[in-house]
């Protein structure tokens, strides 16, 4: 698959956003939201990011938003723990298996260093398969597992978390 654009996320790129996100929550095995957002929902959450310090990436092919990946504080507020960043990537469900996240989760490891992050923590559900083989295969390992935690739709499911150590 080939993609034409990987860049900052625009006010514009919003609804689509959304959408895509949307078709996460309706997997049940992607996050642990269980409910759609609306686009009004979502506008506070969007501008909590900053190209500076915890970007939002879009990629595009032939000028279609087809997934995005995000970089957030991981404890936020706590100083010393400045240089750890939650990644986070979700892709349009018809573009899976193209190389798209890869590709996202590869451009944000690459600009770890212009964002002062040395440490990425993905933090999902032990049901996402698909998640689990591209961290590992982009170097992430297990870090943390919590079993049985999650309860969606009538099952019972863990969280993990993979990290990876960014070389500055």
């Amino acid at each position: 698959m080939y993609i034409s654009t990987i860049r900052q996320a625009k006010p514009s790129d919003l609804p689509a956003i959304v959408a895509i996100y949307n078709q996460a929550i309706n997997s049940k095995t992607a996050t642990g939201d269980t409910q759609e957002y609306s686009l009004a929902e979502r506008q506070e959450w969007f501008k909590k990011f900053e190209a500076s310090s915890y970007p939002l990436y879009i990629a595009e092919v032939e000028n279609r938003l087809v997934g995005y990946c995000s970089i957030s504080p991981y404890r936020k507020g706590r100083n010393a723990m400045t240089n750890v960043a939650e990644i986070s990537y979700y892709i349009d469900y018809s573009f899976h298996g193209k190389g798209i996240g890869t590709a996202l989760v590869k451009h944000a490891i690459a600009d770890c260093k212009r964002i002062g992050k040395k440490n990425l923590l993905a933090i999902l559900l032990e049901t996402n398969k698909s998640s689990i083989g591209l961290l590992e295969k982009l170097g992430f390992q297990k870090w943390g597992h919590f079993p049985d935690i999650i309860e969606m739709h009538g099952k019972t499911t863990g969280q993990i978390i993979y990290g990876l150590k960014v070389s500055l």
